[in-house]
């Protein structure tokens, strides 16, 4: 097995826990360079972390010699430009969530890839998570039997109502939808894998006194399946909640997708909980199908064909049109 050089391209707040250390745990995986526009700031990130070496250009992570496949982790609104970029010298890219501002830009993304050889993979890492796949193999098994629908809601309180600077999803030229565009996206790709694709979509959308952007979205769906299903989040309310619900003839099965509690499973009218952990590196069982895929042994199925898809979808609910 080949070792698998890595180099991150924005090493921020996710590459804390969440991503970064993933790359150096895998198995064949290791992370060799970091970069970020402040060079103090990835100086300091290379240094706490143990990564050999950091820079402040892309361009020193895009073109060396020894990083096999680049990790994108900037702002959504530059994930375009850098993807473009790394197909251009040949480098298989590994991109953050959302995969880019819009299902056009995405679509762009895909072609550039494709046309150079390389392969994209979008950060969903809750498909490899193992709260996740085990969702996935409780449907499988027919636990609840036939699947007619599902329901996701989402309230949480007002971002960046405390103190300090707002956060990122509230800018509009990084953030369009708020962040309903940076979480809900999570939901609608893992629905993607267990339902299908979304064919059809319809919903609302209004803006609190809280916020310059998007905060409260309220949606139906239709999948390929056939599978009905509704969606409601608010990001302005005075509570936290976060349930998904899939509604089968024989019962029901619950997650969290933001919180790792346990899954509820109702089966005759009876509910048992399923405690499931969350791994310390959320990203690193997705980084190992990709790591496992580019040496021949494996598969990811975060690939930029199925996040573009959920990038369509939230373009239909924030009013941003293309094609499907």
């Amino acid at each position: 097995m080949a070792t698998i050089r890595w180099g991150i391209i924005g090493c921020g707040d996710v590459t804390e826990v969440k991503s970064g250390p993933a790359f150096q745990r895998a198995d064949n995986s290791c992370l060799v360079a970091v970069m970020r526009r402040t060079g103090s700031l990835a100086e300091d990130y290379a240094r706490r972390h143990g990564v050999p070496r950091w820079h402040d250009d892309a361009d020193a992570i895009i073109h060396a010699d020894d990083v096999d496949a680049v990790y994108v982790a900037t702002h959504p609104n530059s994930h375009h430009e850098y993807v473009l970029r790394c197909a251009e010298a040949g480098k298989p890219v590994y991109v953050e969530k959302p995969m880019a501002i819009d299902h056009e830009e995405c679509l762009d993304m895909i072609a550039a890839c494709r046309s150079a050889g390389v392969p994209l993979w979008v950060g969903y890492y809750r498909r490899e998570l193992p709260r996740f796949t085990a969702v996935e193999k409780l449907l499988g098994e027919g636990v609840i039997g036939e699947i007619h629908a599902v329901r996701t809601e989402r309230y949480a309180r007002p971002s960046g109502s405390t103190a300090g600077p707002a956060p990122w999803q509230l800018d509009p030229s990084l953030s369009k939808g708020g962040v309903f565009f940076d979480s809900a996206c999570h939901t609608l790709d893992f629905l993607d894998l267990l339902l299908g694709p979304v064919v059809e979509v319809s919903g609302a959308t209004n803006r609190s006194r809280a916020n310059d952007v998007v905060d409260t979205i309220c949606a139906t769906f239709r999948y390929e399946s056939g599978v009905l299903g509704s969606g409601l989040w608010c990001y302005a309310s005075d509570g936290d909640e976060d349930t998904t619900v899939i509604v089968g003839s024989k019962g029901q099965l619950a997650f969290s997708t933001s919180r790792p509690v346990p899954l509820r499973l109702t089966c005759d009218g009876e509910q048992r909980e399923l405690p499931i952990a969350d791994p310390p590196h959320v990203h690193q069982p997705l980084v190992q199908t990709i790591v496992d895929e580019l040496n021949g042994t494996g598969r990811c199925r975060s690939t930029g064909e199925t996040g573009a898809r959920t990038a369509w979808v939230m373009d239909q609910l924030l009013g941003r049109r293309s094609c499907a």
